[in-house]
């Protein structure tokens, strides 16, 4: 325990003098939550934008901190040489995995802290909001993102990782139900939302905080064996250098 309490200190101490990063990780969820609230140019379906908007923003900045910011992070740590020395240490690949999503956790607090009040000042009123649901699912949605990111982070080089991780970002945001109703997908392509961890995680939170998932039982399924399988995927694959 004691090795993982040191590799998380150090983890959260990284993340603090990343400043521009971190800048961004707050930054970019609170304009997209702002903007396209107070513009309504995207088909949500519901008569405030806000009430569609912000609960797929929060899983927005679920999947962008666990996943890309973790992901590219480790990457270039791992390019580095850092991980290397790592290795020669006692911590090993799962402690290392548990700090890397501990401090990721800690940094959507602080995410959350921000985005929720900006919510309700633009008028989101998530009744019957269950509040204890909601933070399951970002549990969930939290080690199910940071397992894909260390599994690229974690066998490509630092510049190819650097697009895949960008890339995925891309396609799990157009499919995953943040900011585009899953009706509005073909039916092809909306099947395949049903299945993806950034579908499943936006629909468990509508349904949380507002009683409007599309299949939330089987979302929570889906992204119960996401959170599962990918960090144990990522902690077999995972290589220091």
């Amino acid at each position: 325990m004691s090795r993982f309490l040191s590799q998380l200190r150090t983890e959260l101490q990284l993340t603090l003098r990343n400043g521009e990063q971190l800048l961004l990780t707050l930054g970019i969820p609170v304009l997209l939550l702002v903007f396209f609230s107070l513009v309504d140019v995207l088909p949500t379906g519901t008569e405030d934008p806000v009430d569609f908007l912000a609960p797929g923003v929060l899983a927005l900045a679920v999947m962008s901190t666990s996943m890309v910011s973790l992901g590219i992070g480790t990457g270039f740590e791992r390019s580095y040489h850092v991980l290397k020395r790592l290795a020669t240490t006692p911590l090993g690949r799962p402690r290392l995995i548990a700090a890397k999503i501990t401090s990721v956790a800690v940094v959507e607090l602080v995410q959350f802290a921000v985005l929720v009040p900006v919510a309700y000042a633009l008028g989101w009123s998530p009744s019957p909001a269950n509040w204890a649901l909601a933070v399951a699912g970002v549990l969930l949605g939290t080690s199910a993102f940071a397992g894909i990111g260390l599994i690229l982070a974690g066998r490509l080089r630092g510049e190819i990782n650097l697009a895949a991780q960008n890339g995925l970002y891309l396609v799990l945001l157009l499919l995953g139900g943040m900011v585009i109703p899953f009706g509005k997908l073909p039916d092809g392509i909306r099947a395949v939302a049903h299945v993806l961890p950034s579908g499943a995680l936006a629909d468990v939170l509508r349904e949380a905080l507002g009683g409007a998932g599309a299949q939330p039982g089987t979302s929570w399924i889906v992204l119960a064996v996401w959170a599962v399988v990918t960090p144990l995927v990522a902690a077999a694959v995972f290589r220091w250098d």
